[in-house]
């Protein structure tokens, strides 16, 4: 307890030295830290951040930051597209969502940055994705003590009062990308104590029961990355590690709920097992779509399932088939005004009534299917220009989530959620923000 309350007490003396030389580091602190909670608070945390923005508007100095100007006018283009859109009702309903792509840059053209905020920043997030993983992993064994039930420690459930890992209002894939962000801040310290790896090693666990393919597959990508070109560590230790780490892997996958779900996917997307594996895909007369199907199929069945990525195929399929039916390549149909279209095609290919209501998993395809070419390029320049930043700066932290948002952009559209923008938005201006005195030490060594 003495320990814990040391560490607490120097936890909130560090936060308010740092307050005290910038006053909007608390509450960009706040916002960053309650991003997984309910909407309303994550609302309240980004007015506190903007009220403390203008008062001291005088205070600081404007940062020219070009890289600011594109997420604002990502927003703006998202806005204007309500004049085109095919369904002007939720284009102003999704309008709102996308407001800290304007916000939160023109905040960081007013508050300065410096490299030791930004890691204090990480850090206490890190720190507060901990207490949420802790929090998540005994509501599922209270969860399992009442009911018994294995799914409390996977994924996430059907409904907001299911038996998954977390609660589908949050997403497991979404909370996967929150805490991998945090694994890397622990998992990457130069000088690591016995609690950070055993930090990495539980938020490491938590994300694979999360099952997210695609984020687990980035996670060891990413590791292997930083093993072979940013440790600092010999040869022999990197082997070392990477044998072990592989083991883990190995051990990880080989559990049932995961392993699972991936040979879920890997049987039925299988381009030979339309016929000949029909009756291993055939559950309770429901016949689960390979990937060939979902690319192929002239039509389909009430009957028909779409696993995880037939599913993205077959949306992959209908924008292809739209682009070239519809003209949306410059404007789109409008911010969040795709679904019109999607649910024509659900009728057109008979799909299961609910098909069409499904957005396009993909967030290039469903900006260029809502706010057309235009949209999509400012989302890559982003991306592109933030990974390039990363790799000069020499940031495997920064290169990590740029990396994480560019594999996660081609399974989800993340940013049609407003917990998905607040997160990209206030992640790629913390990593892309510097202070005056950094800039001018950059200029003065070019």
């Amino acid at each position: 307890m003495v320990n814990i309350y040391n560490f607490l007490k120097s936890v909130i003396q560090d936060i308010k030295h740092e307050s005290n030389k910038n006053t909007s580091f608390i509450f960009i602190l706040v916002l960053l830290v309650t991003i997984p909670f309910s909407l309303a608070v994550n609302n309240i945390a980004l007015i506190l951040l903007i009220l403390s923005v203008l008062i001291n508007f005088n205070k600081t100095n404007f940062n020219k930051n070009l890289l600011f100007f594109f997420p604002i006018l990502l927003f703006l283009w998202m806005s204007v597209s309500y004049f085109w859109s095919i369904d002007k009702h939720e284009t102003l309903k999704a309008i709102p969502k996308g407001i800290t792509l304007l916000l939160l840059p023109l905040v960081f053209m007013n508050v300065q940055i410096s490299k030791i905020e930004k890691e204090k920043l990480l850090k206490y997030y890190s720190f507060s994705m901990v207490l949420l993983v802790v929090f998540f992993f005994f509501r599922a064994i209270i969860r399992y003590s009442i009911n018994q039930d294995t799914r409390c420690f996977f994924y996430h459930g059907e409904n907001n009062d299911d038996y998954g890992l977390v609660p589908k209002l949050l997403n497991a894939i979404h909370v996967s990308v929150f805490v991998a962000v945090a694994f890397f801040y622990f998992f990457t310290k130069e000088i690591k104590y016995k609690i950070d790896i055993v930090l990495s090693l539980l938020l490491a666990g938590f994300i694979m029961l999360l099952s997210s393919k695609n984020i687990i597959l980035v996670v060891v990508v990413l590791i292997l990355v930083y093993f072979f070109y940013y440790s600092k560590a010999s040869c022999k230790i990197r082997l070392r590690n990477l044998i072990i780490f592989a083991g883990i892997i190995a051990v990880g996958l080989s559990l049932g709920k995961i392993k699972q779900r991936f040979q879920e996917e890997f049987r039925n997307n299988a381009p030979n097992n339309i016929s000949t594996d029909v009756s291993a895909t055939l559950q309770n007369g429901v016949h689960n779509i390979s990937i060939y199907e979902a690319w192929n199929n002239e039509t389909f069945s009430p009957n028909d399932y779409f696993p995880g990525t037939a599913l993205r195929v077959y949306q992959a399929r209908m924008f292809l088939e739209l682009l070239k039916e519809e003209n949306l390549f410059i404007q789109g149909f409008g911010l969040n005004a795709s679904e019109i279209k999607l649910v024509e095609k659900e009728k057109k290919y008979k799909l299961h009534h609910g098909y069409g209501t499904f957005n396009f998993h993909n967030q290039y395809i469903q900006f260029f299917a809502e706010i057309g070419v235009v949209g999509l390029l400012l989302l890559v320049i982003m991306l592109f220009q933030t990974l390039k930043k990363a790799i000069n700066n020499k940031d495997f932290m920064h290169f990590s989530f740029a990396v994480l948002m560019i594999s996660l952009f081609l399974t989800e559209s993340f940013l049609s959620r407003q917990r998905g923008v607040v997160f990209f938005t206030l992640l790629f201006c913390i990593y892309n923000s510097t202070n005056h005195k950094e800039t001018i030490t950059i200029e003065t060594k070019l």
